[in-house]
Parts: structure tokens; C-alpha cells; sequence
């Protein structure tokens, strides 16, 4: 009973962050070349219409920690944080960029005007709500390691 319990929250909360069921594969690392781009880390929480507690709970959590832990980067570049809705139109290229269907979350790292990235939302639906302080610690400290 307590199994399918949980696999239907579960289900609830996927379907709740707008999850089309669609399994994708999923790079941890992937790298682009841009021209003339400032070397930085992006922080890129995606979300759609429809926000679950967990989806509201990671935006909240990582934007709190980049703006305490890291408030001196943030203010001179170094590292910019974005919300992008995937549900208005004008952000599907950057939806399709990062082949986002759902609640997703990425730091990118942009160096000499190539990106690298690393999808963390898996990490961040298991972490986010259960485990705040360490989640918003293991995000700044990847954070932290993509700076150097």
C-alpha cells in the first residue's frame, strides 16, 4: 500500500510540473560554441504554467543561495540566474536549446565562448523540498566549481 502511495504522488507531482510522461535522453555534459561571450555561469531554472510545490521549492532555493552565497559574483556577472517560462512562446528556442519539456534545472558554464553544461534536475526534484540546506549547498559548491 505504501508502495503505490508513493508511486502516485510521484506520478502527481510530474504531471503537476507539466512532465509529458516522455522519457529523453539525458547528457549530463554538453558543449556549443558562441562568438564573443563573456566567460560566466548561467543558472537556468525552467518551469512551466502549471509549478508544484518542488518545482517552486527548487526556483526558491537556488535563487536564495546565489543571492547569499554568491551575492559578489552575481552582481558582477560572473554568475547570472534565470527563470525561463517554457510555457510562453518566447523563449522556445532556448527550450529547444536545452531540449526542456519540463521543470529543468542547468548550470552552464560559458569559457572563452564555448558552453558546457550539466542538467541537475534530477538532483534538484530529489533534493530541493527534502534536503534544502544541502541542496542549496551542493548547488552553489558545482556553482563554485564552474567558476574556476
Amino acid at each position: 500500500m505504501k508502495k503505490m502511495i508513493l508511486a502516485l504522488a510521484i506520478c502527481l507531482v510530474l504531471t503537476a510540473c507539466g512532465n509529458d510522461g516522455a522519457s529523453k535522453k539525458n547528457d549530463n555534459v554538453k558543449t556549443e560554441q558562441v562568438e564573443e561571450e563573456k566567460d560566466r555561469v548561467e543558472v537556468l531554472y525552467f518551469h512551466g504554467k502549471q509549478r508544484c510545490p518542488t518545482c517552486i521549492a527548487i526556483e526558491k532555493n537556488v535563487k536564495k543561495a546565489i543571492e547569499t552565497q554568491l551575492a559578489d559574483e552575481l552582481k558582477n556577472g560572473k554568475v547570472v540566474f534565470k527563470t525561463i517560462d517554457i510555457s510562453n512562446p518566447d523563449n522556445e528556442k532556448i527550450t529547444e536549446k536545452y531540449e526542456v519539456t519540463w521543470s529543468s534545472l542547468f548550470i552552464c558554464k560559458w569559457k572563452d565562448g564555448k558552453e558546457a553544461y550539466e542538467n541537475l534536475t534530477e538532483y534538484a526534484f530529489a533534493n530541493a523540498r527534502n534536503a534544502p540546506d544541502t541542496f542549496k549547498n551542493e548547488i552553489v559548491e558545482k556553482i563554485k566549481a564552474s567558476l574556476k
